[in-house]
C-alpha cells in the first residue's frame, strides 16, 4: 500500500489524538500463520492496533478491551468456525463487525453471513485495499453502534427516575396526545398534565418535544410497553 493511501487512512480513525480507550483495534482470527501474520503486518502499517488468534476459542477465552473494533476471521476453522463465531457474539449481544475471509467461499455461506450483518465476505487472496476499506467501514460502524448504545443508555437511566405518573404521560406525548387528551385518558386535570410534563422534559434533559419523542423511540420496545402500564 502507497505511504499517502495509509496516512489517508490513519487520518480517517484520527490515529495520533485518540486517547487509548478510543484507538480502534482489529482482531485477526485465521488458523493459517502466515495468513495471520500477513494481515497483522498490513493493520500495523496504517497505523492501526490489532491483536491475533489462531482460533475462535482463543479469541473468545480473550479478556479483549473495551474499544472501537472489527473481527477479521476466516469463515472455515478447526473447531468453532468463523459463522459459528459470528453466531456466538450475536447470542451474547455483541454486535462487534466482522469481516469474513476465505479461501472456499460459495453463495449461501457468505449470504448467511451478510444476512447476519456481516461487513463483507473477502475471497483469498484479498487485495489489500479491499480489506482495508472493509476495516474502516466495519470500525465506523462499530463507532455508530457504540455511540448509539451510550445515548439509549443515558435515556434508561433518565427513565429510571420518572414517577410512575411520569411515565405515563411521556407515552402520551409520544403517541402525539394533547395535554387535554393525556388528561382525559389519565383521569386528572390539564393543569397535572402540564407540571408532569414539565418535570418529564427536565428529568429527560429534554429541550423540545422533537428531543422527547426521539428519545422515546431510542428505549427498547419493552420499556416503552412498560410506561403504558
Amino acid at each position: 500500500m502507497s505511504a499517502s493511501g495509509q496516512s489517508t487512512l490513519s487520518n480517517r480513525f484520527r490515529i495520533a489524538p485518540c486517547a487509548e480507550a478510543n484507538r480502534p483495534l482489529v482482531i485477526i482470527v485465521d488458523d493459517d500463520e502466515n495468513v495471520r501474520e500477513a494481515l497483522h503486518a498490513l493493520v500495523v502499517s496504517v497505523g492501526l492496533d490489532v491483536v491475533s488468534f489462531v482460533s475462535t476459542q482463543d479469541m473468545l477465552a480473550a479478556e479483549l478491551p473495551n474499544r472501537p473494533s472489527c473481527i477479521v476471521a476466516d469463515v472455515r476453522m478447526p473447531g468453532v468456525s468463523g459463522l459459528d463465531l459470528q453466531r456466538q457474539l450475536l447470542d451474547q449481544g455483541d454486535a462487534t463487525p466482522i469481516i469474513f475471509l476465505t479461501g472456499h467461499g460459495d453463495i449461501p455461506m457468505s449470504v448467511l453471513a451478510m444476512k447476519a450483518g456481516a461487513i463483507d465476505f473477502l475471497t483469498k487472496p484479498v487485495r489489500d485495499q479491499a480489506l482495508l476499506d472493509a476495516i474502516a467501514a466495519g470500525i465506523e460502524k462499530d463507532i455508530a453502534n457504540r455511540a448509539e448504545a451510550l445515548v439509549v443508555r443515558q435515556h434508561l437511566e433518565r427513565l429510571e427516575t420518572l414517577t410512575e405518573r411520569e411515565r405515563q404521560v411521556f407515552r402520551g406525548v409520544a403517541r402525539g396526545r394533547l395535554n387535554k387528551q393525556i388528561a382525559f385518558d389519565l383521569g386528572i386535570s390539564e393543569v397535572t398534565v402540564k407540571l408532569h410534563r414539565g418535570n418529564l422534559m427536565r428529568k429527560m434533559q429534554a429541550a423540545s418535544v422533537g428531543e422527547l419523542i426521539r428519545a422515546w423511540e431510542s428505549l427498547p420496545a419493552e420499556m416503552r410497553e412498560r410506561c403504558g402500564a
